[in-house]
């Protein structure tokens, strides 16, 4: 059994679809084809089903798909633990990313590349549930995400900053020089949210659940570039944590007058895995950028 064929393998199983998976490896569907027989062949078993409409994983594959991932997992870390070890930092680091962390990210990963030409960046912007699930499959290192409302306990969520749910308006907005906003005067406007699932609507709806208030939700949207277009050039309000309009043009943030709208910005890792060095330089400049420090600065 080859560490080749394992990819291959875990490449197949995930699209389900052989000439998908041969243009994403760059190999002929032949060679494919012909690596994946040889591994039945040393198994014992198929791992899929093949029709002619169709690929799915017989209960064989089902069962090596976790163990392969693991395999090439471990394989990887080995390479990257002995290029930590000779301060060589090359390799990959596979960064997960809310929505919401977006603004906060750019000026580290602008200061990262110029330092550390050798490493790759692989970014992922996805929903904090879906990212999460990244982890838990070690498909990215770590993630940057405001700490959800479950905790999992194979993930340790360590803090970067303080940050507070805030009404977001254009500029020309009604409560464009407001102070505060309270729940209730929210009912009066209306508003364009963040689809459900991201962090910013579900702490909105967890603050809202018991009020009884009744909101004029004339949109909902799972792209907050769109969002905040939106919020510009229209008299609509969104609701979204304060860090995703850092250094944005055009609009206003104004606080949600409520005692549970903090929101904790956290660098989200497995337990007990090994962490590569091109994530801890990473995540101490992260630590030392403008933007992290301004959060924190501004709840001492």
């Amino acid at each position: 059994m080859e560490l080749r064929q394992l990819k291959y393998f875990v490449k197949i199983a995930e699209v389900l679809n052989f000439s998908d998976a041969s243009k994403s490896l760059f190999v002929t569907q032949s060679t494919l084809s012909q690596q994946i027989k040889q591994l039945e062949q040393e198994l014992g078993t198929p791992l899929f089903e093949r029709t002619s409409h169709q690929v799915t994983l017989t209960e064989a594959g089902s069962e090596l798909l976790p163990l392969a991932r693991t395999a090439l997992y471990d394989a990887g870390l080995c390479m990257e633990k002995i290029r930590d070890l000779n301060a060589l930092l090359i390799g990959t680091l596979n960064i997960g990313v809310t929505y919401s962390f977006s603004p906060i990210l750019t000026e580290t990963l602008v200061t990262f590349m110029k330092s550390y030409p050798g490493v790759k960046l692989n970014i992922y912007y996805k929903s904090v549930a879906e990212l999460m699930d990244m982890l838990r499959r070690r498909e990215v290192d770590f993630v940057l995400a405001f700490r959800p409302s479950v905790c999992d306990p194979d993930i340790e969520s360590h803090i970067l900053f303080q940050n507070c749910l805030s009404v977001i308006v254009g500029e020309n907005h009604p409560l464009a020089e407001a102070e505060s906003v309270t729940l209730a005067d929210l009912q009066a406007y209306d508003l364009a949210l963040p689809a459900k699932g991201l962090q910013s609507r579900n702490a909105f709806d967890r603050i809202t659940a018991s009020t009884g208030y009744v909101y004029k939700v004339r949109v909902e949207l799972n792209e907050v570039n769109i969002l905040l277009k939106l919020i510009r050039q229209n008299s609509l309000a969104t609701i979204l944590a304060e860090a995703t309009v850092h250094e944005e043009a055009g609009v206003r943030s104004i606080p949600v007058a409520t005692p549970d709208n903090e929101m904790a910005g956290c660098v989200h890792t497995l337990k007990s895995v090994y962490r590569k060095r091109s994530m801890h330089e990473f995540l101490k400049l992260l630590g030392q950028s403008v933007a992290v420090r301004e959060r924190q600065n501004s709840w001492i």
